[in-house]
């Protein structure tokens, strides 16, 4: 058997001028490892990202582990030719 962790993704929008950014979106994935919920990720990312998704496209994504820790960020700066 093998354990399985539960993480939480969510795509963050615009800011603003608020203290937090907007949670657009938010799921929860359970996985083996980071990497796993790392690679989802970034494919929710891009996918949401796309232009004939939604008018406001989201900025960043990020993952949180179970205790509610921040263990991954990309944002649209991040990405090649971005």
């Amino acid at each position: 058997m093998s354990f399985r962790e539960t993480f939480h993704i969510e795509l963050l929008g615009v800011q603003d001028g608020a203290a937090a950014e907007p949670i657009q979106q938010r799921i929860t994935v359970r996985t083996s490892d980071l990497d796993g919920a790392t690679e989802r990720a970034l494919r929710l990312f891009a996918r949401a990202r796309a232009p004939q998704r939604t008018e406001v496209r989201p900025e960043a994504v990020r993952v949180i582990d179970g205790a509610g820790r921040e263990v991954f960020r990309w944002s649209r700066f991040d990405e090649p030719g971005g």
